[in-house]
């Protein structure tokens, strides 16, 4: 066997042995409980901005950048930039690579990827660090609710202008307001690309960990994408481009990170 498929192999093998394991899954679990409650998610940073994500997940979002090749990441949820920073630097890595390919040089100021993040409230001193930050010419933002008329038609109007689209949710985290996120913009989304639904997470931490926030196991971004896939199973809808939208969760991912705060939520688009 080709050892490059012979290592693919072995990978898989391993994921489907992670994905048996009951007990490991159960030890994750606890690990996320427990961390959580020291904040574990906020200690990390990308390009000197907080990005406030699993060290697994970004790792998993690298992989779907380089396989999907996107030229547009829309991003709800802005936070400290650092996401941002992170989808644009992928996305600057793709331009490079392409160009060496290609024989040509890099010119970021003609590259037509974008990240176009979309937040109710860019605080002022976030804002202007990501505006002085050397990514900020491959990203824009949108200031206002991510599932306001206006809002969803400008993301629109921008996404026209693009063919291969990735999807981030990682804003309000109640099931109403993700499953208008996720009917927004998961019609966006490219046959091949996906829709990722972060914090879904919250369905499997005990209630006492929110309780300051608006939501908890049962009202959570997992049981707004529960939601929005059997409203799908039920009646047949497009997408922006025409065809069926179909998604499925892709379960690989998850299973192979075991450490993630989107179980469920990462969501691939499927062909005709």
């Amino acid at each position: 066997m080709d050892p490059i498929k012979e290592f693919q192999t072995e990978v898989e093998s391993n994921i489907a042995g992670l994905a048996a394991d009951r007990d490991v899954q159960g030890l994750s679990r606890i690990w996320s409980r427990e961390t959580n409650r020291n904040g574990y998610s906020y200690n990390f940073s990308w390009l000197s901005r907080p990005i406030i994500q699993y060290p697994q997940d970004m790792v998993a979002m690298q992989e779907i950048i380089w396989n999907v090749k996107p030229d547009l990441i829309i991003e709800t949820g802005i936070a400290h930039g650092g996401s941002l920073f992170f989808s644009a630097s992928m996305l600057a890595l793709l331009d490079m690579t392409e160009a060496i390919e290609a024989g040509t040089s890099m010119n970021p100021a003609k590259s037509h990827r974008r990240v176009l993040g979309i937040d109710i409230d860019i605080k002022a001193h976030n804002r202007k660090v990501i505006e002085a930050h050397p990514m900020s010419s491959r990203i824009t933002m949108i200031e206002g609710s991510s599932i306001a008329p206006d809002v969803v038609e400008r993301v629109r109007a921008v996404a026209s202008d693009h063919g291969r689209i990735l999807v981030f949710l990682d804003s309000n985290h109640s099931h109403d307001h993700v499953l208008a996120e996720l009917d927004a913009f998961a019609p966006l989304v490219s046959i091949g690309s996906y829709c990722v639904v972060f914090d879904t997470l919250i369905e499997d931490m005990p209630a006492s960990l929110f309780l300051d926030r608006p939501w908890g196991p049962g009202d959570n971004p997992k049981t707004a994408v529960w939601e929005f896939l059997k409203q799908l199973e039920m009646k047949e809808r497009k997408g922006s481009d025409g065809k069926p939208l179909r998604f499925e969760t892709d379960k690989d991912i998850v299973h192979k990170l075991l450490i993630t705060v989107a179980p469920d939520g990462y969501l691939l688009r499927q062909g005709e």
